[in-house]
């Protein structure tokens, strides 16, 4: 059975690798020999070199799309992963109804980004509106509008990552330091939280991709109003490559850079979770 499984495994990778290989690796070849061009569309690219490149880090806004996005990221990371750990800890005790609270939290994590963001700009702009204001009139209202949402739609997923580290780790553990005298505070910093060392890596590089990844909120929510200063990177390489006319290869430069970016943190992401599977 197993000779026979090796000898017709091609047959089965082979169009999956095709797809892979027309859908990902082909595009994105050509998306970075575009970056090195200045081009209306793929058939008249024409060579500059590393022009767009230069024109990309020499954008102002470009650089504060990046600053706005790290000081987002940062702030979603620490707020996501408290609030979900809290949450998957209230919801691993016997209380009536847990499943239900896990479903309910849950449930923000299904919907679009687009939908979300249009869903929470009326909701804002209904509160605001009694004090005559507006969401995108601030770029501090933007900002923690966007993480309120982010936050709403995150928790739930991050916390099902989190129950299912907490169920993982052995009772007798938490029974033995309760014999010795641990109060819940101690069981919780010297018990709980180092077995879930690997749950809580993978939530954080998780949260941390995401918020670097932030494009459908973005949009439909502030749309980088007031003046793009509530523009994330991926809104800015949008709005590079559809709103300016000529700077196409310095949008795709961009996303070049973007793509560098996201896959280093990806690397950074596996490299900590073998390491802390390993300790463990």
């Amino acid at each position: 059975m197993e000779k026979s499984i090796k000898r017709y495994f091609p047959i089965f990778l082979g169009p999956t690798f095709a797809a892979f290989i027309i859908g990902f690796i082909v595009p994105f070849l050509m998306g970075v020999y575009l970056s090195f061009c200045d081009f209306r569309t793929v058939t008249d690219a024409k060579w500059v070199g590393v022009s767009n490149y230069v024109k990309a880090f020499q954008d102002p806004e470009f650089f504060h799309s990046f600053l706005f996005t790290t000081v987002f990221t940062v702030v979603t990371v620490v707020l996501i992963n408290v609030l979900a750990f809290t949450v998957a800890l209230v919801l691993t005790r016997e209380i009536r109804g847990t499943n239900l609270f896990r479903t309910v939290f849950f449930m923000p994590n299904l919907i679009g980004g687009i939908v979300l963001g249009y869903i929470w700009l009326l909701i804002f702009n209904g509160i605001l509106s009694h004090y005559d204001l507006a969401l995108r009139i601030s770029t501090r209202w933007g900002f923690w509008g966007l993480v309120i949402l982010l936050c709403w739609q995150q928790i739930g997923y991050m916390m099902i990552i989190y129950i299912a580290g907490l169920q993982a780790i052995p009772t007798s553990l938490n029974e033995a330091a309760e014999i010795d005298g641990a109060g819940w505070w101690q069981r919780l910093i010297h018990v709980t939280i180092p077995n879930m060392m690997p749950s809580i890596t993978i939530c954080t590089f998780l949260t941390l991709t995401n918020g670097f990844k932030l494009f459908d909120q973005n949009l439909s929510l502030t749309a980088g109003e007031p003046l793009n200063t509530t523009e994330g990177i991926a809104l800015n390489i949008y709005r590079t490559f559809y709103g300016r006319v000529g700077y196409e290869g310095v949008g795709q430069a961009k996303a070049v850079v973007f793509f560098v970016l996201v896959v280093a943190l990806g690397l950074i992401q596996l490299r900590a979770t073998r390491s802390k599977e390993v300790q463990q």
